[in-house]
């Protein structure tokens, strides 16, 4: 896992949750990722995240290669991202929800997973993450 050290560097970068299943356009506005991004940091003091189109760009076109295949692997970019897939409809809330369901993992103490993966978490509420852009489907 990279250290915080490394938000330094990356403190103008966020996350980017790219998800490869089609959804409802209803329940995945830009503004319903947002929200569901504000409401789990707001639950740990976290500032709110806002909506870029550089980074929702960036995300279309990683997943126009990814089409084919529906691999879920990260891009290996420059920008932390969040990928998710769920049976059924993936709305902005449940991406995030899932993602949030790490944080039993997440030891606050020693800034490391225990027990199970919480990088997702990390990512969602990390302080230095105040931009994001998905494809909304």
């Amino acid at each position: 896992m990279l250290k915080m050290a490394l938000s330094n560097i990356l403190s103008f970068i966020c996350l980017i949750m790219l998800t490869l299943i089609p959804m409802f356009v209803a329940h995945n506005t830009p503004q319903n990722y947002v929200d569901a991004h504000n409401a789990v940091r707001a639950e740990v003091g976290a500032d709110p995240v806002f909506w870029d189109e550089e980074l929702a760009n960036y995300a279309k076109n990683y997943l126009e290669t990814k089409i084919e295949t529906c691999e879920m692997v990260h891009s290996e970019g420059s920008y932390g991202e969040n990928l998710a897939t769920l049976d059924g409809d993936l709305t902005a809330a449940a991406a995030v929800q899932a993602w949030a369901d790490e944080k039993k993992y997440y030891d606050h103490n020693s800034n490391t997973c225990v027990g199970g993966e919480c990088r997702h978490y990390t990512q969602l509420v990390w302080k230095n993450s105040f931009l994001i852009g998905e494809l909304p489907y």
